[in-house]
């Protein structure tokens, strides 16, 4: 039997529903689940959010668990290796932009003392909580994405545009943008 409960209108399927209701929006301060949630986001250009859920324990097994430390040590060899695994998005440019996030994202921890740190910071550090009534309503990008896409594009970060950047915000908890109708609005 369904349940009833009134959820943001992208939630279509069962994993979507799973990730909607115990994740998305969740302030994460935990520095491996900020590297995913950014390496997931970056994957995710151009493509639906449904397609990286459904290969995301894929993406978990292929990437060391998001090990920052180990997935900046990557070598040709590995990357290689990553094109031909089925099970994660076989994109060049996205395996060697991860690698790559990788080595910039240690160098923000050991300026900062954490990525969560730093990222917090534009967001103030706390939940940015807005009032959207509809879906259309919630916009794909702010001046607050904006700023953080620039700054990690400054520190060599690829595949952080403001866009992707926005979703990482909705989906670390930077901004709860769960539409005051869904359950999970107060919730969060």
């Amino acid at each position: 039997m369904p349940d009833k409960k009134i959820r943001c209108g992208w939630v279509k399927n069962d994993l979507a529903i799973q990730y909607h209701d115990a994740e998305w929006g969740v302030p994460a301060h935990d520095d491996r689940r900020l590297f995913e949630f950014l390496i997931l986001e970056g994957a995710q250009a151009g493509l639906s959010w449904d397609t990286i859920l459904r290969r995301r324990e894929n993406y978990r097994a292929a990437f060391d668990d998001f090990d920052a430390e180990k997935v900046a040590r990557y070598d040709a060899e590995k990357c290689a290796e990553l094109l031909l695994n089925e099970g994660i998005i076989r994109n060049r440019s996205k395996i060697a932009s991860a690698v790559s996030n990788a080595k910039s994202y240690l160098k923000v921890q050991a300026e900062f003392g954490s990525f969560d740190s730093f990222v917090w910071q534009f967001a103030g550090g706390k939940p940015i909580v807005n009032r959207w009534v509809t879906p259309a309503a919630v916009p794909a990008k702010t001046s607050l994405s904006d700023a953080l896409s620039k700054d990690l594009k400054n520190r060599g970060f690829n595949f952080v545009g403001s866009t992707i950047m926005y979703a990482f915000m909705q989906a670390g908890g930077l901004v709860n943008d769960h539409l005051t109708s869904c359950f999970r609005y107060n919730e969060v």
